[in-house]
């Protein structure tokens, strides 16, 4: 971005400064926005950051209106009698107020200066610039509170009339219903705050896009992340949860190291976008449907979201604190600019020591879907809400319905169980209240009001992930706390099993050392849905039902190799960025042929087997002719997650790998790939599941830079048992004696050629002595599941205090992933 031209100091006015005269210290004469606005014109612009000039009409100004009318003291008398908690009322009082400081009007002294700034700026950017005229509170946006938007913004303002009709408008809305609420809920006496006016360029993001940026993960308060959303047309939308908007996400601390890569995006719906009226004297908007081709892609590209990320980084530098930020781009010079900033207010407060999640006990009908907001789980009676009149009768403790909300409904929201909307995204105006106030909401569900009952119980789940699900019915729940504390960190490495990308900014709060088994199959399942071969070769799908739904994923993508490719190296970048910079194991897909063949338009490529639990997989199928081109997609994207996106703490794992040949034809087949071990520090471990990797460890161990114990597998292949079959489970045993001696020596194999070891099965979540007989024979790394990772570990820190004080001294391990230069010197 670059900065604007400033036009000449204004300071010989009484009324009126430029945003180059006054900064983040002048809240009490310009309010929080414009003052926020000034310091970033002031102090940023040479960094890029690219603001929208104007000037602010100062918070004297609003009392030498209201003084020069003699409208004090009528207006002190329609606010004396006002009850708050009566809607009614407050609408009859609040319309009131505003009739009185409109009828103010402006004073002669006070329009001169006005249209003297006018004047400054058609100077600056042309005769023919449009304005927007926004408001901004002097107890506006302070870090203890969020509210903003309980004033009226006017936007696309021309002329000398419209500008002032829209100052006295602007001034009129501190009384506005939410206004007033917000300001007797905070404690702020309504004669103590006083309103400046923002008058500045109108970017015409009506013809191109606007949206929301924040500088953390709102859901998570996870801080490496930069959040950003986005729809076409006026910003309004976005804000008010008219529209589903694209999310992108960028990691901050591989962004600032030179790797300028979307870390994660996800397609919104984007059904409608606000536009301005042509013709209208009184500059009114409406909501026009987007066009199908404009839906089916993002509304910015890849060097957008870099450009606002930047912006983003340097502001939340400058504040030295998480930001919640404003953007839009004008369609008619093509520019981004950030239009406001503020001190994001809700999640940045979290305090992380206490991690707290709700669980389902249970399963329901699941009603509707759409994205959570928060983490938690509540249940209630549903009461639709179509419109403002009906507000009155919504009892607290229900859950609200609607199509959106806007700020006139926050007396309301605040007494609700949860919030359930058809439309809107993470950053709308029912997910920011929702998540200030604590309350789940599940937004942008499309057809709740048509789905869903007053009078019907429901429960809304926000507790499984980014995916926020309303079930009919009251299914149980409780509520895990865990105290986290300061938790010393073990010899051992406690590391943790993770799969699902939506939980990796949460789970990243734990203790722990680093994912030790992020499995592709479950982004794969999950995320992309279709067999890699069906998108490498859509043309030998023959099932029309498989064909449609390939043609739909694959709307706003070149191809299939890409769709595949982006999906999964997001995923998986997601998992690592979360844990940055510890390791993140990532085992390639370890599918089965009847798990493949499950996939879309996947059993068109798969054989049939009678037990593909030791048929056709893992390693075997990377370098056969059947899989080899869906290998070459998998290699792709991991090559994207270390190379392009910097996140090289990816650690890649080879499952299920029968033999030795076998894993050095894999290994050549990845260097031909561009996944050469060792080149940019990359590590590759295998799986040791096989009875073979055991008996040939020290050949194995010429090959791979470690091993992580495949405690499920293994004991299968040891015991001769087939996992799946329920008539043999009684049979299932990982702490058999001779499943812990595969393991004892598959540790000590390791050990001897100084390699990582570790174990990623379900034993030590299962069992704690399991547990304790792999500190015993000095295993590197456990990885467990999330839920008993702070149990064992603590656990873990007893068992080695105990060893230590029996025998101190200390046996020689490796620790920890093992350096290619300690591999060089074994």
């Amino acid at each position: 971005m670059v900065a604007a031209r400033v036009p000449a100091a204004m300071s010989s006015l009484t009324y009126i400064r430029f945003f180059e005269e006054f900064g983040i210290d002048d809240v009490p004469l310009v309010g929080g926005k414009n003052a926020s606005l000034g310091e970033m014109f002031r102090k940023l612009s040479a960094q890029g950051v690219r603001v929208p000039n104007g000037f602010a009409i100062t918070a004297p100004a609003y009392w030498h209106m209201l003084r020069e009318a003699n409208a004090l003291d009528p207006l002190r008398e329609a606010l004396d009698e006002l009850d708050p908690a009566n809607v009614v009322d407050l609408a009859r009082c609040a319309k009131r107020a505003r009739e009185i400081v409109y009828g103010a009007g402006l004073p002669r002294d006070l329009s001169d200066e006005i249209l003297e700034g006018y004047r400054r700026l058609q100077d600056e950017y042309g005769e023919e610039i449009s304005l927007a005229v926004r408001s901004s509170a002097t107890a506006e946006d302070l870090p203890t509170a969020s509210f903003a938007g309980q004033q009226e913004t006017f936007l696309n303002i021309k002329g000398e009339e419209s500008l002032l009709d829209a100052c006295r408008r602007c001034f009129a809305s501190l009384f506005t219903d939410r206004g007033i609420h917000y300001r007797i809920d905070q404690g702020f006496d309504h004669f103590k705050v006083a309103l400046s006016i923002g008058v500045m360029k109108m970017v015409r993001s009506d013809l191109a896009a606007s949206g929301v940026v924040f500088t953390l993960d709102t859901e998570s308060g996870f801080r490496d992340v930069v959040l950003i959303t986005g729809a076409y047309g006026l910003g309004e939308n976005v804000v008010q949860g008219a529209v589903d908007p694209d999310e992108f996400y960028v990691h901050k601390p591989t962004f600032e190291a030179g790797h300028r890569a979307v870390l994660r995006r996800i397609l919104g719906d984007k059904a409608v976008k606000m536009v301005f009226v042509e013709g209208e004297t009184k500059h009114t908007t409406r909501n026009i449907p987007t066009p199908r081709a404009d839906r089916d892609r993002y509304c910015l590209s890849d060097e957008d979201v870099v450009d606002l990320a930047q912006s983003a980084l340097a502001i939340e530098r400058h504040y030295r604190q998480p930001m919640d930020i404003e953007w839009a781009k004008d369609g008619v010079d093509g520019n981004l600019y950030i239009v406001q900033a503020r001190p994001e207010t809700v999640a940045s407060q979290r305090k992380l020591t206490t991690l707290e999640s709700y669980v389902l006990e249970g399963h329901g009908e699941i009603a509707v879907e759409g994205r959570s907001v928060g983490e938690k789980i509540a249940a209630g009676v549903a009461h639709l809400i179509e419109n403002l009149t009906q507000l009155a009768d919504f009892m607290p403790g229900e859950v609200l319905v609607a199509d959106t909300t806007t700020p006139d409904w926050e007396p309301v929201m605040k007494t609700a169980a949860a919030i359930v909307t058809n439309r809107g995204g993470r950053t709308c105006h029912a997910a920011i209240v929702a998540r200030e106030l604590g309350v789940p909401a599940v937004v942008g569900t499309a057809d709740a009001t048509t789905r869903l009952r007053t009078g019907e119980t429901l429960t809304v789940s926000c507790g499984e992930g980014d995916v926020g699900r309303v079930y009919r019915g009251e299914v149980p729940f409780h509520v895990e706390r865990i105290e986290a504390g300061d938790i010393p960190r073990p010899a051992t490495k406690i590391m943790i099993n993770l799969g699902n990308p939506d939980l990796a900014f949460k789970t990243s709060f734990l203790p722990n050392d680093g994912v030790g088994l992020t499995r592709m199959e479950f982004i794969i399942s999950e995320y992309i849905k279709v067999h890699p071969l069906a998108l490498l070769h859509p043309d030998l799908v023959s099932d029309p039902r498989a064909q449609e739904t390939i043609q739909r994923l694959l709307r706003g993508y070149p191809d299939g190799s890409s769709f595949f490719v982006e999906r999964l190296s997001e995923g998986i970048g997601t998992i690592a960025a979360a844990f940055w910079p510890k390791p993140v194991v990532v085992r390639m897909s370890d599918f089965k042929t009847n798990e493949y063949a499950s996939l879309v338009g996947g059993a068109g490529f798969e054989p049939h087997e009678d037990n593909p639990m030791i048929g056709f997989r893992g390693a075997s199928r990377y370098a056969h002719p059947a899989y080899v081109e869906g290998f070459a997609l998998e290699c792709r994207a991991m090559k994207r997650v270390r190379d392009d996106m910097g996140l090289s703490n990816v650690i890649l794992m080879l499952p299920f790998v029968r033999r030795v040949a076998e894993a050095r034809q894999v290994l050549e087949a990845m260097a031909a790939l561009g996944l050469k071990r060792g080149e940019n520090g990359l590590q590759i471990y295998a799986m040791c599941e096989i009875p073979n990797n055991v008996i040939l460890i020290d050949r194995f161990a010429e090959l791979f830079d470690g091993f992580s114990i495949g405690s499920n597998d293994l004991t299968q292949l040891t015991l001769g048992v087939d996992r799946d079959s329920e008539i043999v489970a009684f049979d299932y045993d990982e702490r058999d004696e001779g499943v812990k001696e595969m393991i004892r020596l598959a540790v000590e194999g390791c050990r001897r050629n100084r390699v990582h070891s570790g174990l990623c099965g379900q034993a030590p979540s299962d069992y704690p002595d399991m547990a304790e007989y792999l500190v015993e024979i000095g295993i590197d790394s456990m990885s467990l599941n999330p839920d008993t990772v702070i149990k064992t570990t603590r656990s873990v820190l007893e068992l080695e205090r105990r060893m230590a004080s029996a025998a101190p001294v200390a046996r020689e391990q490796v620790r920890g992933p093992v350096t290619m230069e300690h591999r060089a010197h074994k």
